[in-house]
């Protein structure tokens, strides 16, 4: 399929962005009025862009089926507050009811049970129940356009972090999975950010790697191996020395079994150097590749 934005209704574009830029995080948005009247209210275009100074932008963008604007933005572009809460999987229900259209100064806290507990710096209440909330000013309102969904970014300079003590490691840095946030995908879907969903990739080497481009040609070119695999050997420093693994039952094993198949001999080796791969024992991985 290929599509050109003026080709499609907006609708149309909408759940096909949405569908495919995802899982995003949801900014969790309280605000007042002027006349100091909360309003809460999700979005999930949302993310953090800086932190020197921290920096955080999201959009409610204007509504797709009307044209018209969210209360939200109303309220930011009169008070120029707002305090952005995260989102754990024990509120999503809650923060779904909060996004239903309640009449103007009808309060989301009290529709969706969520307890207001008043900011330090900012007039807009935080969420007891948000693991995270960031008080922020609006330094700017960008309007990206006039008719519906159109974007309204909403730039913030956050001014006070509020962090529930009971997500953080011994380390005192956030735990993802007691976090256990939750984002947004497209139609009414949404993923939840713990458990087996969380995983580890190591930063590159500082001392850059070989690259997949330095990797023999027979692992490159591996009909067993993923995209996945090679990164990871890509991103080791060098090609390690043979050695002998004589200790290795299973590697023993595949060299006699298949010493006439050559073929089958390479496949059945990058399988077990997968599995390795996997359990992130590199050092036996490159041995089994290279006895090849």
């Amino acid at each position: 399929m290929e599509i050109l934005p003026q080709d499609i209704s907006t609708k149309q574009l909408h759940a096909y962005l949405l569908g495919s830029i995802a899982p995003r995080p949801i900014c969790f948005a309280s605000t007042v009025d002027s006349e100091g009247k909360p309003n809460l209210s999700p979005f999930s275009f949302f993310n953090v862009f800086g932190s020197k100074p921290p920096i955080c932008i999201f959009s409610p963008a204007r509504r797709v089926r009307d044209n018209t604007i969210k209360d939200t933005l109303e309220n930011v572009i009169a008070t120029k507050e707002v305090v952005i809460n995260v989102v754990s999987y024990a509120m999503v229900q809650q923060m779904s009811l909060a996004s239903c259209e309640y009449p103007k100064g009808v309060s989301e806290f009290e529709k969706s049970g969520f307890t207001p507990v008043a900011s330090t710096l900012v007039k807009p209440f935080r969420v007891k129940e948000a693991p995270v909330s960031l008080e922020c000013k609006v330094l700017e309102v960008k309007a990206m356009g006039t008719e519906g969904g159109a974007a309204n970014l909403i730039i913030c300079e956050v001014v006070k972090m509020h962090i529930d003590d009971a997500i953080l490691d011994e380390n005192q840095q956030i735990d993802p999975h007691k976090i256990d946030l939750v984002a947004r995908m497209g139609m009414d879907y949404y993923c939840r950010a713990s458990g087996e969903s969380v995983f580890e990739v190591p930063k590159p080497n500082l001392s850059l790697g070989i690259g997949i481009d330095r990797l023999p040609l027979s692992i490159k070119n591996s009909e067993v191996l993923s995209g996945n695999d090679l990164g990871i050997l890509g991103n080791c420093t060098g090609i390690p020395i043979v050695a002998d693994l004589q200790d290795d039952e299973r590697l023993i094993n595949i060299l006699k079994t298949y010493d006439t198949d050559g073929v089958l001999k390479v496949q059945v080796l990058h399988q077990y150097a997968k599995e390795l791969i996997g359990k992130g024992d590199l050092d036996t991985a490159w041995q089994v590749l290279l006895s090849e």
